[in-house]
């Protein structure tokens, strides 16, 4: 566990201090955060989303053309139910997944040995920080890149009426197991939200 994600400061917005320390959190990733991503990357294979929650990233990868194997460790009405990503011995070609706010640096140590191409995490930008993680993650296994939104993403609980901004910069973070070396920082293009904001059709379960 980040212990980092505890801290009840400026580190972290209300409401998700709330999911973190009343339970499991499980905020649904905003569909236009997933489509910059795979604008931009290009995932040979199969794609693993390990923290699948109610499938609304699974789905924009399947419409991004990859097969995608979804599951979660909590009963959420999509994938397969009960897998512990931090304990597993599942591998797949790649991994994409937006990680529990508690659970981030096991699951940067566990794709690591879990993805056989790529895997990349949604996180804050601020998960850069850290003296911590300097030494185990960004100092021995540094992503290849780092994608940061131009635009704010605004994370609401399942079944919250949405309204208001984002106030946390976050950024994806991309291991590629053909890309080893230093980090590069790389920004998406604003638009994103604007043009894929609303909720449209997606691929059934």
């Amino acid at each position: 566990m980040d212990a980092t994600y505890h801290l009840n400061g400026a580190f972290k917005p209300t409401a998700k201090r709330r999911a973190d320390l009343d339970g499991p959190d499980f905020y649904p990733t905003p569909r236009w955060a997933t489509v910059a991503l795979m604008d931009n990357e290009r995932f040979d294979g199969d794609v693993w989303e390990c923290a699948c929650g109610d499938g609304a990233m699974s789905k924009v990868i399947t419409d991004a053309g990859n097969k995608v194997i979804s599951s979660d460790l909590y009963d959420r009405g999509y994938g397969e139910i009960g897998h512990d990503f931090i304990t597993t011995d599942r591998r797949q070609p790649n991994i994409i997944t937006n990680p529990p706010f508690n659970s981030a640096e096991g699951f940067v140590a566990r794709g690591l040995r879990a993805a056989d191409r790529k895997f990349a995490l949604l996180l804050r930008l601020a998960f850069l920080e850290g003296a911590h993680r300097a030494n185990t993650i960004f100092h021995r296994n540094p992503p290849a890149r780092v994608w940061v939104f131009s635009e704010r993403i605004t994370f609401y609980m399942k079944g919250a009426q949405i309204a208001g901004s984002g106030t946390t910069a976050y950024a994806w973070f991309v291991w590629d197991k053909s890309d080893l070396g230093s980090t590069e920082l790389r920004v998406f293009k604003p638009g994103y939200k604007a043009k894929f904001g609303t909720q449209k059709p997606t691929s059934p379960l």
